[in-house]
């Protein structure tokens, strides 16, 4: 199908690029990117996570752990980074960063005629099988018509978020009423491990 007006063709790379990096966030076993904490009687995985800014998702990942039961004693890897998350209009790409240092560059679609809005903002909402609002009538989870994907993060910019895509044919290129998708498969990982007040910084 020729591009629509106002698409950018991009020649990106529809399948992520992860670093070695990454691969160790994910991984269990301790790096310089992390530390080691010590599970206390009374705790649980929500009360740690918030304690250290860090996702639940991420502690299971990072410690390999099946379940949420944890035992007094247990030593867990608790990754350190601070992510933040650029996207690039021009290129369509959507770079996670830990401490400044590119994690993972993923393929996205943003806004037909250039209105992804630019600029810095923060996660402020995480929502999974989100409902899409549209002209005041809401399109529920599930129904063909909703193009929001298997998860929303908003931003504090009203009305613009990262979620995810029904038409991953067209990732890559400037088709959106001015959000940012993704795979489905790819916005729930980027879901997993970003916590509230992420920064993400929107540039031409």
């Amino acid at each position: 199908m020729p591009p629509l007006s106002g698409e950018i063709q991009t020649t990106q790379s529809f399948e992520p690029v992860e670093t070695p990096a990454f691969k160790a966030l994910v991984s269990p076993g301790a790096d310089v990117h992390s530390a080691l904490y010590e599970v206390k009687r009374g705790d649980n995985l929500t009360v740690i996570s918030k304690r250290h800014n860090v996702t639940v998702d991420l502690i299971k990942k990072a410690n390999n752990l099946p379940d949420d039961k944890l035992i007094p004693g247990m030593k867990l890897k608790i990754p350190a980074y601070k992510f933040s998350i650029v996207v690039d209009k021009s290129q369509n790409t959507l770079l996670l960063k830990g401490d400044e240092e590119v994690l993972k560059t993923y393929t996205v679609s943003t806004g037909e005629n250039n209105s992804t809005p630019v600029g810095v903002f923060k996660i402020t909402d995480k929502l999974v099988n989100p409902t899409w609002y549209k002209a005041g009538a809401a399109v529920p989870f599930g129904s063909p018509e909703n193009v929001l994907g298997t998860r929303w993060l908003g931003l504090t910019q009203k009305g613009y978020g990262i979620h995810g895509t029904s038409e991953p044919e067209k990732l890559g290129r400037q088709v959106t009423a001015g959000c940012v998708r993704m795979k489905n498969e790819e916005v729930e990982e980027l879901y997993s491990l970003v916590p509230y007040g992420t920064e993400v910084t929107i540039v031409d």
